[in-house]
């Protein structure tokens, strides 16, 4: 019956101080530098390998465990199956009990309710934006004198390696300038 702690900071940059300090009363300690949304987490599939039924999985924040709420129901599952439980210390959260499990999927519930209403009103915001003309994305490279200009270098012949040099783009960028249309005459 081992308490076995894992921490995880976002970036290089950040410090994994403060949460290795709440986690020393812990048997074990994994330990990463990896964003949330990282597929890889290699240290945290470790320390998910590592507990045995009888242990408990201890935390900081929920946040330093898993990318979203379907992920920590993965990961709640999984420590589930394996007969092991869950303290997050932040939240005083313990799925060792059953008021421990209830406040879990209570907050789970929350966690993912609140990511949706934050999409919608990303949605909303990007849906306004656009409505008054503000364009996404990376702005064009050639005005539309260069792209007639391409598209006529490339039906006398030239090279795509030479248009890459000449205009100072990518090979994917020429062929997506290529396919669309430089102008009605052409």
């Amino acid at each position: 019956m081992a308490l076995v702690g894992y921490a995880r900071v976002s970036s290089v940059g950040q410090s994994l101080d403060v949460q290795l300090d709440k986690l020393q009363h812990c048997d074990k300690v994994y330990q990463e530098k990896k964003s949330g949304t990282s597929q890889q987490r290699s240290r945290l599939d470790a320390c998910l390998e590592y507990v045995r039924e009888g242990d408990t999985l201890v935390v900081s924040r929920l946040d330093r465990l898993a990318r979203s709420t379907l992920h920590l129901c993965q990961i709640a599952d999984l420590l589930k199956r394996k007969q092991v439980a869950l303290h997050v210390l932040d939240q005083n959260l313990d799925t060792s009990s059953a008021t421990g499990r209830l406040l879990f999927n209570m907050l789970g519930a929350i966690a993912e309710f609140e990511t949706e209403i934050r999409s919608e009103r990303q949605l909303d915001g990007i849906h306004k934006a656009k409505e008054l003309g503000v364009r996404f994305g990376r702005k064009q490279l050639l005005s539309a004198s260069q792209i007639v200009e391409l598209h006529l270098r490339r039906a006398q012949g030239t090279l795509i390696k030479i248009l890459m040099k000449d205009f100072s783009l990518s090979k994917a960028s020429v062929y997506r300038y290529l396919k669309k249309t430089a102008s009605p005459g052409i």
